[in-house]
């Protein structure tokens, strides 16, 4: 038998038998990496650690506690669920059974639906199953073989899956542990003993393929990790998680509602959560206007025509709604890049005119399924802090390095870390790669000289161009999609964007699409959790709370409440017939950051008594010295 070079990690070379394992090379170089290892990337592919080799390669082994690794444990976690299920529920059908971001999930088609105690009895089986430690092994059969398997099995929708494949694919491969066969490309962990900690976290409702017009299939949750101390860590995430839910902060603090009486998607917001929406907003005003952009607004419907030329209508029609006028057909805007381009276009531009600038809080409608909307955080009407910059391409570093440090300004006011993507171009796409490779490049080289580091994430740029995404981290290190940079070459040249150069002929201007906070609700959403809801003094809707002791002291309490209105203090009065001590804790309740206390003393001494959330306590003090206070708090963003 020849022999093979293998390169290791370690960047020696050593020489094998032709035919050896994964495994065995790299029991071969450190017995110890074995035993954390789930599979192996030779030369960059994944694979089982059975995985035969047979030519000069290189390997690298996937340890269990790595991103990969975690991965390809919690799918394999998710083929002994589904096992578990068809073990002890008859006629059940098996779809599809990914790892997710926080664990993974499995549908199935169930006459019945599942509950919380089946869910228990789901994990007891699959404790069994790995007590076993079945063995994953991988084979791979023709397509023909894999669809008569199927059809025996009464697996119609593996049987769909395999169908549908590329007429060019003639081999599938499948997995199996302890009887359970499953259509997968793996890898898979070596066996089931190899799983520690795991949990079943919930049943959801999910349509065949996400299409509402398909079957709705019943989707089990789970979560696994390589510990049971890595698991109850995260199990103790996700209880703090639910007590920071904003949908129910949102009806708590009286923020909002979504009511079905109006419709799925559509926030209404009270009094209080369309006043904290009104502060970040004008927050955003004043900061766009210091960094030169102009404000403008665009209407919600434009023609057809208009959307057939940006490129939505054949690329985006499914999420946009449509209406009839004066027997035209209208788009109901799901940007508002169209308008802002129309703007520029308005009359001849010079090289010396940009770049241009344009900003808009525009309210936009996406035709979100109703499965995937979650409160405030995916809605179908939203409104983001939209803006778009034209320019010439020698200034496009520039631009982008400025939305960069302006994104960075604004997560640091409102109090996240974040990490950032560069997205590139999906299957799904307008331009030519000459376009695509300009605006890539252009990201690429500021991110490189802005020293940020980055992932790649390949095929998720937008439809016209790639984008830099930056993902917000919350107090419980929850990852959040919300600025972005979009680099586009595409939109100006399918409207004629141009400007007369310094030789007097036209060019062609760049347009970047950019969003700071993203959607406004969406964003708020984010904020209602990594703040619990007791927002900074300077983001509280409801800044203070003016508790009077007695009926008595109401006068006074009227007078203070009217002058810190008066000083721009968000306030309000609790004049009630209550106990203090009750009136306090209702105020504790409702997040309020100061609670001013009247009494005999007070009013004698005309000053308030400041007691915080927190339960602290701060001297006695004239009502213009808290104001002042409160209003040096505000422009210091605390």
């Amino acid at each position: 038998m020849s022999d093979i070079k293998v390169q290791l990690p370690d960047g020696m070379a050593v020489h094998f038998p032709a035919g050896v394992t994964v495994r065995d090379v790299i029991a071969a170089w450190d017995k110890s990496k074995l035993k954390s290892s789930v599979a192996a990337q030779v030369d960059g592919r994944l694979v089982d650690l059975s995985y035969i080799v047979d030519s000069d390669t290189s390997i690298m082994p996937i340890s269990l506690r790595s991103k990969e690794g975690l991965g390809i444990l919690r799918h394999s976690i998710s083929h002994v669920m589904a096992q578990a299920v068809q073990d002890l529920f008859d006629n059940v059908k098996v779809t599809i059974g990914p790892s997710i971001e926080d664990g993974f999930y499995y549908d199935f088609e169930y006459q019945n639906t599942f509950t919380p105690d089946d869910l228990e009895k789901i994990e007891s089986r699959m404790r069994e199953i790995i007590a076993a430690d079945h063995s994953f092994s991988r084979s791979s059969v023709s397509r023909e073989e894999a669809v008569s398997l199927f059809e025996k099995k009464g697996e119609s929708y593996k049987v769909e899956l395999i169908r549908d494949l590329p007429e060019d694919v003639e081999e599938v491969t499948l997995y199996s542990q302890g009887g359970f066969v499953d259509l997968c490309r793996g890898p898979h962990i070596p066996s089931t003993g190899m799983i520690k900690a795991f949990k079943l976290l919930n049943v959801a409702g999910a349509y065949w393929r996400g299409d509402e017009k398909n079957a709705m299939l019943q989707r089990i949750y789970g979560t696994g990790f390589a510990s049971e101390k890595e698991l109850k860590e995260h199990m103790a995430l996700i209880e703090e998680a639910k007590k920071r839910d904003h949908r129910r902060l949102g009806k708590e603090l009286d923020l909002f509602q979504i009511n079905d009486e109006a419709g799925p998607g559509l926030i209404i917001f009270h009094p209080r959560g369309a006043l904290l929406r009104t502060i970040i907003e004008d927050w955003e005003k004043k900061e766009h206007l210091k960094r030169g952009y102009g404000i403008v607004m665009g209407p919600q419907i434009l023609k057809g025509d208009l959307w057939k030329k940006s490129g939505h209508f054949d690329q985006y029609r499914e999420n946009m709604y449509y209406t009839e006028v004066d027997d035209q057909t209208y788009g109901i805007k799901p940007m508002n890049c169209l308008s802002h381009m129309l703007i520029y276009k308005s009359r001849i531009r010079s090289y010396r005119d940009l770049p241009v600038r344009y900003f808009e809080l525009g309210t936009v409608h996406r035709h979100e399924k109703t499965g995937v909307l979650h409160g405030l955080l995916r809605a179908r009407q939203f409104t983001q802090d939209d803006a778009h910059i034209l320019c010439t391409p020698d200034q496009l570093n520039d631009e982008i390095s400025g939305i960069i440090h302006f994104i960075n300004d604004a997560m640091n006011v409102f109090g996240f870390t974040y990490e950032v993507e560069l997205s590139t171009r999906p299957a799904k796409s307008i331009g030519s790669d000459e376009d695509w490779n300009l605006a890539t490049s252009a990201l690429q080289k500021v991110l490189a000289e802005n020293q940020m580091q980055y992932e790649v994430n390949e095929g998720d740029g937008a439809f016209y161009g790639p984008k830099i995404d930056f993902k917000l981290k919350d107090a419980l290190g929850r990852k959040w999609q919300c600025a972005t940079i979009q680099c586009d070459f595409t939109l100006p040249e399918r409207f004629d964007l141009s400007y007369i150069g310094p030789d007097g002929e036209k060019h062609r201007p760049v347009m970047l699409h950019r969003v700071i906070l993203g959607a406004i609700e969406r964003f708020m959403g984010v904020l209602i959790e990594h703040y619990a809801g007791a927002f900074p003094l300077w983001l509280s809707p409801l800044q203070a709370v003016v508790l009077t002791v007695t009926e008595k002291h109401i006068p006074y309490g009227q007078k203070v409440l009217n002058d810190l209105i008066s000083a721009e203090v968000r306030a309000e009065g609790d004049f009630r017939n209550e106990k203090l001590g009750y009136k306090i804790r209702e105020g504790q309740l409702q997040k309020v950051p100061f609670m001013l206390i009247i009494g005999d003393r007070e009013v004698e001494s005309e000053t308030v008594s400041i007691r915080q959330r927190n339960g602290k306590k701060i001297d006695s003090l004239q009502v213009k010295d808290f104001a002042a206070l409160v209003l040096q708090m505000c422009e210091r963003h605390e």
